[in-house]
């Protein structure tokens, strides 16, 4: 057992409350039979005889052992389960629902139930049962009663699924001891009931002024907005640099009011749709909203400096549209981006007290989406975590209009957390000063184990899901409850006048003060209406990305590459792994850079201009396709090793993580990753290009039309593998379609390339676009088959004299302009596939020319214009693409085409005719397919 006497001498004196018990147990079985028990444990009684009880129980003695009365023994393991049973039930019994009376205590929790009697209970000593117990505590009676106390009152505890024992020791000792509740000045008491008072009366001045305008209410949780207050306030105080907040509409104003400060004026503007002269667009904001479109005043975020004894703290609430949850991984990524420096080599150095994330959650969404799982998966992750989260589920007891039976198959709203081993405590929303004690105690375990907490904040919902609503129509019990319920202002208050902290009329008048404030906010709206002009998108956003140098030095990159290829002396590369990377040096010199030894320099070059990156992805250490190996294992002790950490000209750092299985989280967190640090380079890979349709939410709501609705911008990259080979329908199309249908105002830029420079050069340009305002996302459909296909490699001089290029031409057609009667167009491999065809001929035709759209959006209207132009006598244009004609890009490309075709040109299409399944599941039915498209592009009928 590797224990260590008391300082007394007594062997027994660390053993109490369960592991008494298990104690205890064991020792009946050791007088049985010694050899059934643990070696050590065997060991000790050998040595120290039966375990001892303080201040009571039956010793008889013979000889030199002493063996214990056996029937006091039983009632010893009895007490020790029924306090037990205490901790691990008694939330059940807890009155923590403000609707519903508490539960009666069973017959579970009695004493006789366990074959005990209170005089039983009296011979033992307090610490046996309950070793934390305040002094007043002394008998074993005394402490299951205080266990009872402490365990059903308006807070419920659920640490029982918390393995480690130093974590649960704690948590049970800062219950039982009482140190959960730290005590309140009157003037902290005071100062939350005026966080109260402008909570409720924010709320109904908007209800009584903007009739039937949705704002999403949070009454029924109005302790929500005092226990958030008070851990922002908690972490400025201890040094946090920036707390973030991620949560979805309910609450969402009067967080922005209440917590953040933002002006009750300028959210009244927003209601009545007025302009304000303290509104300061940007983006081509019409003045309400940041971006140029905007978003609904629920949907939006803030921020807002804290100065604390000369610390400066910035708290943030996220934009969040209406997917509730799937701002959590966003969230995250902003917290850790926030905790990290990224000005050395290396991995990036993280200080988890830097920044802190609050989630609220609602209790319809917590069990139901499944992002909330993904998200808290996150929490322990090394190239996720974030130190722990403090969680509110926001728990009204309402999904819209579904009760909880028909919305969750579990006891409570919370119990997804129990498989992640958070600790959880439901609170009675009535009940301020325990709000506040769980607030605390989730702050402090955070803060002393660096992982999640959650608190289930039970309460109601006062009005319908959105104000214009009648709730009663579909709960009407309940609201019949609700109608009749005094607020918990009132409620607070009252109990406040009662313990003669404050008197009535000091209430009044802080009630007074608030209407008063409220109703001179409202008089500085303006009567005038904004004017319903449709806004545009900023200049620097609609021209979209200038021409870059991206051109790298012959002896950097010389100088880069061999330093890739060089291992520590006692680092044991596998062998076969070190034979292929030892090949980039020969490669170099023969002049053929394939795509991932082009990405391993363009990545080198990207943190030798201080650019910090970082890469995730599923698998991406060593790429999907054991491609990239850019974290290398050594094959002896298991040591981890990365090259680009090691390049003596690296400025920033390099930091790349395997991701969990999981596309939604690893894209959010990804996401807000890049949006607090936009001077990162940030990489996200998909495993296969399909995979990001498990991820469409974040790419719809947040990626594609951020900086559109918000003023949020990013220059994230989003590799995704796409290229039909035959493996079947799941993994062939990356939809790319898809991106391209949510492709506008210059969002972000959509590639299908096809070769290793191009794909060196649009990293490069992309590193250089994070300094400036012309910063957008980069969506590239990458290869499969073609990571090491000779085609797409590329000499040493198209990395040090060329840039990125949106269209190439094929060098074997085109040679006689006046004689090319068919265009040929096509993206990313099946160009090459084309190549590869017209290779096999004995002679090219001379009719035909084969044009690369590299970059797809923005179209590059220009340069297929200077091309068409030299060709006068084209007759046809005809798209080529390897996917089903209502996928891939034609249908977002021909109008385009119409408009650049010749007069008198046909535009035609060549490809799989329009399918619903992305792909054929046959190889030899695909091979066959792909024949005949190769066939019909170069040959003219």
């Amino acid at each position: 057992m590797s224990r260590n006497q008391g300082s007394q001498g007594e062997p027994w004196e660390d053993f109490h409350g369960p592991n008494l018990g298990y104690v205890l147990d064991a020792y009946e079985v050791y007088k049985q039979n010694p050899e059934e028990i643990d070696p050590e444990m065997k060991e000790w009684f050998d040595r120290y005889g039966p375990p001892k009880l303080e201040n009571g129980g039956s010793i008889t003695t013979s000889g030199s052992e002493a063996v214990m009365d056996a029937s006091f023994m039983e009632k010893v393991a009895n007490a020790v389960k029924l306090s037990e049973n205490i901790r691990v039930y008694g939330h059940l019994f807890a009155d923590i629902n403000p609707l519903e009376e508490r539960k009666e205590v069973t017959s579970f929790f009695e004493p006789a139930e366990y074959g005990l009697e209170n005089g039983d209970l009296e011979a033992m000593p307090a610490s046996m049962l309950c070793p934390d117990a305040p002094n007043h505590v002394h008998t074993g009676l005394d402490a299951v009663n205080h266990l009872k106390s402490m365990h059903t009152t308006s807070l419920g505890f659920e640490f029982d699924h918390v393995h480690d024992v130093e974590e649960s020791r704690w948590l049970n000792q800062m219950v039982e001891s009482g140190s959960i509740y730290k005590e309140l000045s009157n003037d902290k008491r005071k100062a939350i009931l005026e966080k109260l008072t402008h909570t409720e009366l924010f709320e109904q001045f908007i209800h009584k002024t903007y009739v039937g305008q949705k704002r999403f209410s949070v009454e029924g949780l109005d302790a929500m907005v005092p226990m958030v207050n008070e851990t922002v306030h908690d972490a400025v105080k201890d040094g946090t640099n920036q707390v973030f907040i991620g949560m979805a509409h309910r609450g969402r104003l009067n967080i922005l009011a209440n917590v953040l400060g933002k002006p009750y004026d300028l959210i009244f503007s927003e209601f009545a749709h007025s302009p304000n002269k303290e509104l300061i667009p940007s983006e081509g904001s019409v003045g309400i909203n940041d971006g140029w479109t905007g978003d609904v005043k629920y949907h939006l975020g803030a921020d807002r400096s804290i100065e604390h004894d000369s610390h400066h703290a910035t708290v943030s609430l996220a934009n969040n549209p209406s997917h509730l949850e799937f701002v959590n991984p966003v969230v995250e990524g902003y917290t850790r981006a926030a905790q990290e420096v990224r000005d050395t080599e290396g991995f990036p150095l993280q200080d988890t007290q830097k920044a802190l994330a609050i989630l609220i959650h609602g209790d319809a969404a917590f069990p139901g989406q499944g992002i909330v799982a993904e998200t808290l998966n996150l929490s322990r992750l090394k190239g996720y975590q974030t130190g722990g989260t403090v969680h509110v589920i926001a728990n009204n007891q309402l999904g819209f209009t579904t009760e909880s039976h028909d919305s969750r198959s579990t006891t409570y709203a919370s119990d997804l957390a129990k498989g992640y081993e958070i600790p959880i405590v439901h609170v009675n929303a009535d009940d301020l000063d325990a709000c506040i004690a769980a607030m605390d105690l989730a702050y402090e375990y955070r803060r002393r184990f660096n992982k999640d907490f959650v608190i289930d904040l039970i309460g109601y919902r006062r009005f319908g899901h959105n104000e214009m609503d009648e709730p009663a129509a579909t709960q009407p019990q309940l609201y019949d409850v609700i109608r009749n319920h005094p607020s918990a202002r009132a409620r607070y208050a009252e109990q406040l006048i009662n313990e003669g902290v404050l008197s009535k009329d000091d209430a009044e008048s802080m009630k007074q003060q608030v209407q008063e404030r409220l109703q001179s906010a409202y008089g500085n709206v303006s009567d005038e209406k904004l004017q319903a002009d449709v806004s545009e998108p900023p200049e620097v956003v609609e021209k979209g990305l200038t021409v870059q140098d991206t051109s790298v030095s012959y002896d950097l990159l010389k100088q880069m590459n061999d330093e890739l290829i060089t291992f520590p002396e006692d680092f044991n590369v596998f062998p076969k792994l070190k034979k292929i990377l030892e090949r980039r040096g020969k490669a170099f010199d023969d002049d053929e850079i394939d795509w991932a030894h082009a990405e391993a320099l363009a990545f080198a070059s990207i943190v030798s201009e201080g650019t910090p990156l970082r890469l995730t992805g599923q698998d991406s250490e060593r790429g999907t396709f054991a491609h990239r190996h850019i974290v290398l294992h050594d094959y002896k002790d298991g040591d981890i090793y990365s090259p680009l950490h090691d390049i003596s000209t690296a400025d920033a750092t390099f930091a790349v993580h395997n991701s969990p299985l999981s596309e939604a989280s690893a894209v959010g967190f990804e996401y807000g990753y890049n949006v607090q640090s936009p001077e990162t380079m940030v990489l996200w890979e998909a495993q296969f290009g399909d995979f990001s349709n498990s991820a469409q939410v974040l790419f719809d709501q947040f990626i594609s039309s951020g900086r559109a609705k918000w003023g949020q911008k990013s220059g994230m990259v989003f590799l995704l593998p796409h290229g039909y080979e035959g493996q079947g329908p799941e993994h062939s199309s990356a939809r790319l379609e898809r991106f391209l249908q949510m492709a506008a105002e210059n969002n972000w830029n959509v590639c299908n390339l096809s070769s290793a420079a191009q794909y060196f050069h649009i990293l490069r340009r992309q590193a250089h676009s994070l300094e400036n305002e012309e910063i957008r996302p980069l969506v590239l459909m990458t290869p499969k088959s073609l990571l090491r296909n000779a085609k797409v490699a590329c000499a040493v001089k198209d990395l040090t004299d060329e840039r990125f290029h949106p269209v190439l031409e094929e060098p074997l057609t085109g040679h006689k302009p006046d004689q090319v009667k068919r265009l040929i167009l096509g993206s990313g491999k099946i160009t090459v596939n084309l190549h590869e065809e017209l290779e096999k001929k004995d002679e090219v035709p001379e009719d035909i020319h084969v044009v690369r759209l590299e970059e797809l959006y923005p179209f590059p209207a220009e340069e297929l214009q200077s091309i068409i132009s030299r060709f006068s006598n084209v007759e046809e244009i005809v798209w080529v693409q390897e996917e089903p004609k209502n996928m891939g890009a034609w249908g977002y490309i021909v109008p385009s085409l119409w408009d650049l075709a010749p007069e008198g040109a046909d535009v035609k299409y060549t490809g799989r005719r329009r399918r619903s399944s992305p792909s054929e599941g046959d190889p030899n039915v695909h091979k066959k397919d792909q024949a005949r498209i190769i066939d019909e592009a170069l040959t003219r009928s």
